[in-house]
Parts: structure tokens; sequence; C-alpha cells
């Protein structure tokens, strides 16, 4: 008689926890959302229209504003407003959502943290307006400009968070989980990530301070070919930041999607999102080429904002699948010695 063979337990404990479609769908919506009220801030800085109303938090005492579709700056403004009103019943109904099915705690933590984030934006944009109106001091204006680019960041910080979010409640996440040997994130693709976080800082300065023409020429920083500025002010040596750093954080990218390649045990998803990351870096590129040739269109801005955003949040994501796939991938290119005694019993 054939010996009978056992079923390994299951890996994961919380299986049950593993791919839930309604949250899944309900942060990708908000991440999607999320992309709407990024392009319409973006577009309310490039076209400097932040004061289009003077209160906060009604537009000119109004939630509809007599005649605010009819001036570009206050629909800018306002429209801004009203999606960053629906980005926070987002994040409330995420939250109340994850505290109410959700088994993860740290799960559950970062939805909380979402909402958090997500409450501190929207007071940040408002206290960038109060602050403005206090005086016309120059202190006055400088502190209001640094809740400004503080407004800026934590917007990238809600794309991270929901696009955490959305691998963490994708089908097959938890699978492998106890297994050993998963790689750092210190890696090529940890290094890229962390040049360009700091190159969208640096991006946001760039973008606030008025010095996205403060360096017209590209690639070269000189009309003279070189690539080091000779000298300039605060606005070009931001600028020049900006750029070496992107650069610098795109190259990495490429190198680190060409590693994807060369690893046997790299996960499709691995690969998937990389090699989206590597065409978002050519787009961020030629979009940041056309801002110095159309002399900083708004769209064309907005858009070289909006790209950076989805790059760091693809790249992140090939990251986070890496550093859980990576196990389970390993595995499953080596043979099993459980699995080749269980085929000779049957044999």
């Amino acid at each position: 008689m054939a010996a009978r063979v056992s079923t390994p337990p299951s890996p994961v404990s919380e299986s049950s926890t593993e791919g839930s479609p309604f949250r899944f769908g309900l942060v990708l919506f908000a991440l999607v959302w999320s992309s709407v009220l990024l392009f319409a801030g973006g577009f309310t800085t490039s076209i400097g229209a932040g004061m289009a109303f003077l209160d906060w938090p009604l537009s000119n005492g109004s939630l509809n504003p007599a005649g605010w579709m009819q001036d570009q700056d206050q629909l800018a403004e306002h429209s801004h407003r009203l999606a960053g009103m629906k980005m926070g019943f987002l994040a409330l109904v995420i939250a109340g959502v994850f505290a109410w099915r959700e088994k993860r705690r740290s799960v559950r933590l970062l939805a909380y943290a979402l909402l958090v984030v997500v409450v501190v934006q929207g007071l940040l944009g408002g206290l960038r307006v109060l602050l403005d109106q206090l005086n016309t001091g120059a202190d006055s204006n400088a502190v209001a400009l640094n809740f400004a680019i503080a407004h800026a960041i934590g917007a990238q910080v809600v794309v991270l968070l929901l696009a955490t979010l959305c691998v963490l409640c994708a089908r097959g996440w938890w699978r492998g989980r106890e297994q050993a040997g998963r790689p750092t994130f210190l890696s090529t693709g940890g290094v890229a990530f962390l040049l360009l976080s700091v190159a969208i800082l640096v991006g946001a300065m760039t973008r606030h301070y008025g010095a996205g023409l403060a360096i017209p020429t590209f690639p070269a920083a000189e009309a003279n070919g070189s690539w080091i500025p000779d000298g300039g002010g605060f606005a070009v040596w931001v600028h020049f930041t900006h750029r070496t750093l992107g650069i610098l954080g795109g190259v990495l990218v490429l190198v680190y999607a060409l590693q994807t390649l060369a690893t046997p045990v790299a996960a499709p998803r691995v690969r998937a999102f990389a090699w989206t990351a590597v065409a978002l870096v050519v787009l961020q590129v030629w979009l940041g080429i056309l801002i110095l040739q159309t002399f900083r269109n708004p769209h064309v801005a907005t858009l070289h904002m909006l790209n950076g955003a989805a790059l760091l949040a693809c790249l992140w994501t090939s990251l986070c699948w890496r550093y859980r796939e990576w196990p389970a991938a390993v595995a499953a290119s080596s043979p099993s010695p459980q699995l080749s005694q269980q085929e000779q019993h049957a044999s």
C-alpha cells in the first residue's frame, strides 16, 4: 500500500486576511483620486493661484463662492480644495473599513496614519493661506512658503501610503512570509528611492521658489557647456541639486531594473514595476526638458510633478514586492528535499 503523504501546514497563518477585493479596490480608487488631487494642487502652484482666496477653510466665505468657475485662479484653487475634501472623506472611510475588517494590526496602523497625514495636509494648506495674511513681512512670507513646501511633500507621503496599502491588500502578499533570506532595502533600488525622494523634496523647493528656469540649458548647466554652474544664487543651486539628484536616481533605477533581469529569482511583479519605473524616468527627463523649452508651461510643469510621484510610488511598489517575494522565489528555484521524498513514496 502506498505511503500516505501528509499535507504540510500552510506557511501563512493569516491567510484569511489575504486578498480582500473590496479593501484593495477602495485603496486603489483613493490612489487614483490622489493623482487628481496632485494635479489640481500642482497646477494651482504652477499658475501661482495658491492665494486666489484669502480665507480658509471657506472660499470667500462660502463652500460655493460666486463666479469661481469663471476665474482661472479661483477655479484652480477651489477645485484643489474640493478634491482635498474628497480625499479626506476617502481617508476617513479607509480608516473605518480597516478598523472594522482588517485583522493585521500593522496594516490598520498604516490606514490610521493615512488619515492623520491627510488631515495634516489640509491644515498645512490652510495655514499657508492664513499665515500669508498675517502681514507682508519677509519672515511671514518665508514661513508661509515653508508651509507650502511641507504641503507638497505631504502629498507625496499620501501617495506612498496608499501605494503601500494597495500592496498589502493585494492577493499573495503574505505567501512565503516565514521564509528567511530576504534582501535588504539598502540595495541599488533602495538607494535610487532615497535619491529620488530627496530630488522630489528639492523639486518642491524649486517650484515654490520659482527656480524652474534658473538653469535654462540641458544637460549642460552653462551656455559654454559646463555641467556645473559657474556661479549664481540660491535658485540656481536648488535647480542644479534637483536636476543632479534626479539624474543619479534615474540611472540607479535603470541599474536596478537590469538587476531584476539578471536575477533568476526576481518575481514578475518586481520586474514589471521596475521597468515601469524606467519608462517613467525617461518620461520625467523629457518633461523636464520640455519645461525649459516651453518656458515653464504650467501644464507641463504639473505633469512633471505628477510623473515624479508616480515614479516614486512605482519604484517603492517594486521594492515592496522584491522584499516579500524573494524568499518564495528562492525556494521555488531550489529542489525541495521534502518533495523529493514524497515523490519517491508515491512511486
